[in-house]
């Protein structure tokens, strides 16, 4: 509560109280240099007692110019420690030099060398214990089973850095290092020890530690992949963090944890996209998306809206999705063209179902579509299975339906989604899209056909619905 009501003081009160302690602790170092000098509590008297008052009249203005009072105590540190040890170098010589000229006896001059090496220590001591009271780390200590324990993978630069950010934090306890450097480990960094890997489970059961942070920003994506895979018998949380390029370009800082992503389980750099193929059939296009609801349609949305199409429409069955997706692309909109308070208008939600192929062809005739993505399919194996005639209706007579649209409507795109389960369909989800590709390939080769028939089959697409990732 103090310290709260400490640091709510303005700069200039903060800086008198910080003053007020020195011009006590100036006197107090320089009777406790006397007391261990001649072995006895020691009394000043006689003219002695002018150089003790005369030690902060010549320490102020030097602790001034050398900006001590300056310093923010809650963030002092090596710099903090160097500018003490060089203004109380200089004090205790101004101050030696008017103890040599002032002839007083009863000084001995190993006093002059015995103050210098108190001042320094009572001085940067006091700053010290400050920063500790002040950043809540006394509370912190008596909080410290109630924190989580974290394991930093990484002795190096960054898991250092990141060891210090979170030594100052109320909810995170740093326990030890992981490193692979053998010559690492044994030692202690900070106070921490460093251990194998080996020794993870024992650390874990030990400490309790409820989370690994990653701290290799230079590390290979295909070796942090194999950490990854290492840690996974492990009942814990795992954090990262982000890469050396994000780091030496400054768009993130060493104190950016976030979560372990898709990318860093992916076990290779990913492709960056093609921009002129991207153009081709979206910028300044009117785009249509089936299935925009959708994980995958949804993220094909938000690749779309940033090529700058005309127009795009939300083709989806589901209400609720449809809502959603239409709110995030219109604030994405906002984030990526500032002030063009036009552009969310040319996102158009549209809520029918594929199968509707009267709906469909209205829509595309009405907004002049010349691209459509057919995103809307069932595609949950398992659920599939279970549900045949409805993989049929949708995800064969819906792609015919909506290919039938586009055709009567003049389009001059139509995109499928596929998926790589049709190559060889052991299941029903497969044989349905296997199925949807061939009404394709049919309509293509229809004389007099001017709509572009293609199709891409996806993998499996890491963060969609159902895929293993998140599953």
């Amino acid at each position: 509560m103090l310290a709260k009501t400490v640091l709510n003081l303005p700069r200039y009160a903060k800086r008198l109280i910080v003053c007020s302690v020195d011009l006590v602790l100036l006197p107090f170092a320089l009777w406790v240099s006397f007391s261990l000098r001649l072995g006895e509590f020691y009394l000043p008297q006689g003219d002695i007692i002018y150089l003790f008052l005369a030690a902060p009249v010549i320490a102020m203005p030097i602790f001034i110019r050398f900006g001590l009072y300056r310093a923010i105590i809650r963030y002092i540190g090596l710099l903090g420690m160097w500018a003490v040890f060089r203004s109380v170098s200089l004090y205790s010589l101004v101050w030696g030099v008017l103890v040599l000229l002032s002839a007083i006896p009863g000084v001995p001059r190993s006093v002059l060398l015995i103050n210098w090496l108190v001042t320094v220590l009572v001085i940067y001591g006091s700053r010290a214990i400050a920063r500790w009271w002040l950043s809540g780390s006394l509370t912190s200590a008596s909080n410290k089973g109630e924190q989580q324990k974290v394991v930093i993978y990484g002795a190096g630069a960054a898991g250092m850095q990141i060891a210090a950010a979170l030594a100052e934090s109320h909810y995170h306890n740093p326990v030890a290092y992981i490193d692979d450097n053998k010559s690492l480990q044994g030692n202690y960094i900070r106070g921490l020890p460093i251990y194998s890997f080996a020794k993870l489970g024992s650390i874990i059961e030990k400490f309790s530690v409820t989370e690994v942070l990653l701290a290799m920003p230079s590390v290979s994506r295909s070796r942090r992949s194999e950490i990854i895979a290492m840690l996974e018998p492990f009942s814990i949380h795992v954090t990262t963090l982000p890469g050396v390029d994000d780091l030496a370009s400054g768009k993130v800082k060493v104190d950016d944890v976030r979560e372990v992503g898709v990318r860093d389980l992916l076990g290779r750099d990913p492709v960056g996209p093609d921009h002129t193929l991207l153009n081709a059939n979206v910028q300044n296009k009117v785009v249509l998306v089936t299935g925009a609801g959708g994980s995958i349609g949804s993220e094909l949305c938000r690749q779309i809206i940033r090529v700058e199409p005309k127009a795009l429409i939300l083709y989806e069955q589901n209400e609720h999705a449809l809502y959603n997706t239409e709110n995030e692309l219109k604030e994405l909109v906002q984030k990526l063209y500032p002030g063009a308070a036009d552009l969310p208008n040319n996102i158009t939600p549209i809520l029918a179902s594929v199968t509707n192929q009267g709906r469909l062809e209205m829509v595309c005739t009405a907004f002049g579509v010349q691209t459509i993505y057919h995103a809307a399919a069932y595609k949950h194996v398992p659920m599939v299975e279970k549900n045949p005639l409805e993989a049929i209706n949708n995800n064969i007579l819906g792609t015919w339906r909506a290919a039938m649209a586009a055709l009567n409507s003049g389009v001059d795109t139509f995109v499928l989604v596929s998926t790589d389960k049709a190559v060889r369909p052991t299941n029903t989800m497969g044989a349905s899209k296997r199925f949807a590709e061939m009404i394709l390939q049919g309509l293509a080769k229809r004389p007099g056909c001017n709509t572009r028939f293609t199709m891409v089959r996806f993998g499996n697409v890491l963060e969609s619905s159902g895929s293993v990732i998140p599953l």
